[in-house]
């Protein structure tokens, strides 16, 4: 099955971009190398779409050279259906770095993150749901569906601050994915109730 890069907007509408071929195992990158790269991305791209094609070729290269970071998750809470293993954050430096497990019959809030952020999946299937604003005076949250994606292991989705949208695992197995986020502190993040057209910070 091919890769794929996806790229998710404000307005809910997604598209491939990138060359998402695998790329070859770099014998020395690390994850300090991706981070300082990271940072001179950062220096030199300035909106959230330069970034996320700038940044994507460097989280496919990171996860083909370091495998040992595929295996650096938690178990799914059983209570909560999910668990987060911080990898990297750092005071005053705008990246945060995660691997994400979600149990299948779960599924996330509708939210945005409030920062760029990027999620590769490492493994199970995810269905991506996408969303748009949809303001009417009585309801200025108001959301609507756009569409889906789905993800395989090896896709990966690149989302600007203000996209909106769920996750939900797919199939029998959990859901592994390294996520990064250009926050520490996700101030910006908001969780969106479809049915009563409500907004509150997440």
């Amino acid at each position: 099955m091919a890769n794929h890069n996806w790229l998710v907007t404000d307005d809910g509408t997604y598209r491939p971009f990138g060359n998402p071929e695998t790329i070859e195992p770099g014998r020395y990158y690390r994850l300090y190398r991706f981070l300082t790269e990271l940072e001179d991305i950062l220096d030199i791209f300035h909106d959230d779409i330069s970034r996320l094609e700038a940044i994507t070729p460097l989280v496919r290269k990171l996860l083909v050279s370091s495998y040992w970071l595929q295996m650096e998750y938690n178990a799914p809470d059983p209570r909560t259906g999910w668990s987060v293993n911080f990898l990297y954050r750092e005071h005053e430096f705008p990246i945060t770095v995660q691997m994400v497990t979600w149990l299948p019959g779960h599924t996330s809030t509708v939210h945005n993150h409030g920062a760029w952020g990027i999620v590769a999946l490492v493994g199970g299937q995810e269905r991506n749901r996408l969303w748009r604003r949809a303001p009417e005076p009585s309801y200025p949250d108001q959301l609507e569906l756009v569409d889906d994606v789905i993800l395989h292991p090896g896709d990966v989705v690149a989302l600007t601050a203000n996209a909106i949208h769920s996750v939900e695992p797919l199939g029998d197995e959990p859901t592994v994915s390294f996520n990064l986020y250009g926050a520490t502190n996700f101030s910006d993040r908001y969780e969106f109730d479809v049915e009563h057209h409500t907004a509150k910070p997440f």
